[in-house]
């Protein structure tokens, strides 16, 4: 099938499906119960149909809440007919417990559909979750659930009424999850958000009736869960259903959202003593109990945020002065150290010393980028335990890294002996055994380091550092570059880089 076939039998699906919701719309306007009757069957099994026809063709990963909602339909559809058909009296409770159990199954499949599969701070997106469902809960207590009570007749008749805005308490805050941290836009999803929608307009309607706070038609007022039953319907036939509840990160940013859901609550329930001002004592209980708990959860909300915000300050600061490679501090914080340490290092000699990896290059063009970080990895796992707290260990940049140390010169020389020594034994890398040895220049520094002797401390152990590359002597100190060094051979022969490429 063409892509132009497909979207004409889309847009055939959608003319028939909109022509069907305006025949339920004059529905109501006609009279009679025949024709409500007519259409309530055609949307049931045109629904089902829709719903079967989506499964079959699209085959969703998770069928689950497809199941619930096909459950759901005949379940609506049997409550609904028993009151259109005037068999009310004789059926009671059986309506209602009908359209509660289509209720509780459209519930549970809107779980499965609107949430996220994959989430990240899971903890916090259900605590926000929670403080909306309990604005909602709080807002369904006091204006329909609680003049439902006091309007009640019967014990079974007020329970069923008073079920009706707990559970579309719960759908809201279902739909505001999902309002609030999903970030795809399929079509499905969009028409399975409307349809709730749908759902809960109609039952606010048939609650505030059941309140005595307005009287609407029931004809009239089914038509938003007629509707709700097409839009699902169509959402099962689109190509997009077999995406919903995939694996997706929700971001931070979805975070202030939720907050302003909450924000938007807290206001609505701070109007709750003004307009209950004549509640009974029962209903000041879980008023208070509602809004307790409300608050509580702000609070823990609140702490989790700050400590949130604490922990990511810590990071974006050990970032800004470590590299993330080898976990050692990185050259901004190498230039920093002078200020940062000025009181321990006071009156202290300073020394720098320069280390190179010698045939890195080799090594990472050969075996690959992957190869070279593990090296320089391990790399500096092996210098930074041959030095001390009281030292500051970085990587320079590239297979380059620097150890400056508050040292004399011959305590410097033992620190370089030992960081040579930790090159003898080659490195296991994924590869293989790697061979890798070091050059090492050092250069010290009698009086207090500033930022300008820190960069001259760089420049003249760099060049000793070539020097001792050049040379293969593995440590040279700056200030004996005119003098004749001999060779050590101990420490090198030959260049195991080379052997091992």
């Amino acid at each position: 099938m063409t892509i132009s076939e497909t979207r004409y039998g889309s847009r055939r699906r959608c003319a028939v499906l909109l022509g069907a919701a305006g025949a339920v719309l004059l529905a109501p306007l006609s009279g009679g119960r025949a024709l409500p009757f007519v259409l309530l069957v055609v949307i049931v099994v045109g629904s089902l149909a829709m719903i079967g026809y989506g499964m079959y063709s699209h085959r969703p990963t998770h069928r689950l809440p497809w199941y619930l909602l096909a459950a759901s339909v005949p379940l609506f559809a049997t409550g609904t007919a028993i009151r259109a058909l005037g068999l009310h009296p004789g059926w009671h409770p059986v309506d209602d417990l009908c359209t509660l159990a289509a209720s509780l199954c459209l519930g549970l499949a809107a779980v499965g559909w609107l949430q996220p599969h994959k989430l990240r701070n899971a903890r916090d997106l259900w605590l926000d979750s929670t403080l909306i469902g309990l604005s909602a809960l709080l807002a369904s207590w006091t204006f329909l659930i609680s003049p439902i009570l006091r309007h009640g007749t019967g014990f079974v008749d007020t329970a069923l009424a008073a079920s009706y805005p707990v559970i579309h308490a719960l759908l809201a805050t279902v739909l505001a999850h999902s309002l609030a941290t999903v970030v795809r836009s399929e079509t499905s999803l969009r028409l399975l958000q409307a349809a709730l929608i749908a759902v809960l307009i109609g039952g606010f309607l048939e609650s505030l009736t059941a309140a005595g706070t307005i009287a609407v038609d029931p004809e009239f007022a089914v038509v938003p869960q007629q509707w709700a039953y097409l839009l699902a319907g169509l959402a099962a036939v689109q190509p997009t259903m077999g995406a919903l509840r995939d694996a997706e990160d929700v971001g931070p940013h979805r975070s202030r959202q939720r907050a302003g859901m909450i924000a938007v609550a807290l206001v609505a329930a701070s109007l709750v003593s003004v307009v209950g001002a004549d509640l009974g004592v029962l209903d000041r209980v879980v008023i208070c109990s509602l809004l307790t708990m409300l608050l509580v959860g702000v609070l823990v909300r609140s702490e989790r945020a700050i400590a949130r915000s604490m922990r990511s300050e810590r990071r974006a600061h050990y970032q800004a002065d470590h590299d993330l490679l080898t976990g050692l501090f990185n050259r901004a914080a190498l230039l920093r150290a002078p200020l940062r340490y000025r009181e321990q290092w006071a009156g202290k000699p300073v020394c720098l010393l320069f280390i190179d990896l010698d045939g890195f290059k080799m090594v990472n063009d050969s075996y690959g980028h992957a190869v070279g970080d593990e090296l320089i990895a391990n790399a500096a796992s092996r210098i930074r335990r041959t030095t001390t707290s009281a030292d500051l260990t970085a990587r320079y940049g590239g297979d380059e890294f620097v150890v400056l140390a508050p040292r004399t010169r011959t305590e410097a020389a033992v620190l370089a002996e030992h960081i040579l020594g930790a090159f003898i034994r080659p490195f296991e890398l994924s590869c293989g055994e790697i061979p890798i040895t070091a050059s090492i220049g050092v250069a010290c520094l009698t009086t207090r380091p500033t930022e300008t002797t820190i960069y001259d401390l760089i420049r003249t152990a760099d060049a000793a550092m070539y020097h001792a590359k050049e040379y293969r002597l593995g440590l040279s100190f700056h200030d004996e570059l005119r003098k004749p060094t001999p060779r050590r051979p101990h420490l090198r022969t030959t260049n195991p880089a080379s052997t091992a490429v």
